[in-house]
């Protein structure tokens, strides 16, 4: 028996483009920026009833993968076109019921997110993300505090989505509420272009000069930084949640893990796009990143990777580790067999399978039952029913 993993940044709706952005379009070089057009075109499709489908799907697949609580960085809040729904809160509300349903821990994270970039042009695909005005966001995050069956965070989407004002009064709402902050930060090096041209500062040193990072704060990515702004995430005790599958996935580059743990900054992992669902694979894929990189063995220790997914994560959202959260592992399943007497930490993030895990429980209920969920055959048909309608 071992704690549930905390998976620290998710969206969950990306799960309908998995393996479906895996060619080269027409395009000079297929990057992220590529990808992301792809993926604002499936989320304008999705219905209510679809994005509570679809987010089944991924907390399953979450659930059978160890993961006992998922922090949702949602940002997609209206119709497709950018209407509102009478609920400004009914996207919100059909995630936190799937992971209700599903028996996944959540924390929805609000994102706010007001623009296509700096000096851009609206962008029509991103009509259902951008909210009207700081204090509307604010009321509808405080309709959804009393509403919601899950708690609640603050996200601020990136430099790129919000003028500077509506950060910093953003980020002082969530302080004054004590809700876990988190924000994409310094994911693509376009990001450090054109947050420099337009605030004269890189990411992190923007936001420290505007009280950002603390405690209660988490970096999402924070690949593209300079050994100064690693220094002041650590000193402002502020998170790292580190994304790799994602992060090789979209070529953004590998977190630099060493330098933050150095720093001070405690290192958390997340799933984000959901193009594979296995936070093990995270954990060891952000050593061996870095081991490439820098063409040597060993270098972050397994017992820190091993807190990553579970404590660090509790940390980045102002949750306490939760006894009844647990699940267990089979030691003589074949990628673990023979392990006995050996490190712990290692053989679990080095060595086991996901198909290793067996029960899950979440607050003291088993939700998984030796590798299967009870509502699996269903959640998987009502899947593949959205998948049919969307890609046919």
């Amino acid at each position: 028996m071992v704690p549930g993993f905390v998976n620290a940044h998710s969206h969950a709706f990306q799960r309908v483009i998995r393996g479906r952005t895996e060619h080269r379009t027409a395009a000079a070089a297929d990057s992220f920026w590529t990808w992301r057009e792809a993926m604002y075109r499936a989320a304008n499709r999705l219905t209510p009833e679809d994005v509570y489908d679809v987010a089944r799907m991924a907390y399953m697949e979450m659930l059978l993968a160890g993961i006992t609580t998922v922090a949702e960085f949602h940002y997609l809040h209206h119709a497709p076109g950018g209407s509102r729904y009478e609920d400004p809160n009914l996207l919100a509300h059909q995630v936190i019921r799937a992971a209700g349903d599903v028996g996944i821990r959540i924390v929805l994270l609000r994102t706010a997110y007001e623009r296509a970039g700096w000096r851009k042009p609206a962008n029509p695909l991103q009509s259902r993300f951008i909210f009207r005005d700081v204090d509307a966001f604010i009321h509808e995050t405080e309709e959804l505090i009393k509403s919601a069956a899950a708690p609640v965070g603050i996200a601020l989407h990136s430099v790129r989505a919000l003028e500077l004002r509506s950060m910093v009064r953003l980020a002082e709402y969530a302080r004054s509420k004590n809700l876990p902050l988190h924000m994409h930060v310094a994911e693509q090096p376009a990001e450090i272009e054109e947050c420099m041209a337009e605030h004269r500062q890189r990411p992190v040193e923007l936001l420290r000069e505007n009280g950002i990072p603390g405690a209660d704060f988490t970096a999402v990515h924070a690949i593209h930084i300079t050994e100064q702004e690693a220094t002041c995430l650590g000193a402002a005790q502020s998170t790292v949640c580190a994304c790799p599958t994602t992060e090789r996935n979209l070529g953004d580059g590998p977190v630099p893990a060493d330098l933050l743990l150095q720093k001070g900054v405690k290192i958390c992992f997340g799933t984000d796009s959901n193009a594979q669902i296995d936070l093990l694979e995270d954990a060891r894929c952000l050593e061996y990143h870095l081991r490439m990189k820098k063409l040597s063995r060993a270098i972050l220790p397994a017992v820190v990777l091993y807190r990553g997914l579970a404590e660090s994560g509790s940390h980045a959202l102002k949750m306490p580790p939760t006894e009844g959260d647990y699940l267990t592992i089979d030691p003589d399943h074949p990628s673990l067999a023979g392990s006995e007497g050996g490190d712990l930490a290692a053989q679990i993030v080095f060595a086991a399978h996901t198909a290793a895990i067996r029960d899950i429980f979440v607050n003291g209920k088993q939700v998984i039952s030796a590798g299967r969920h009870p509502d699996q055959d269903e959640i998987i048909s009502a899947f593949q029913n959205v998948q049919e309608r969307l890609w046919r």
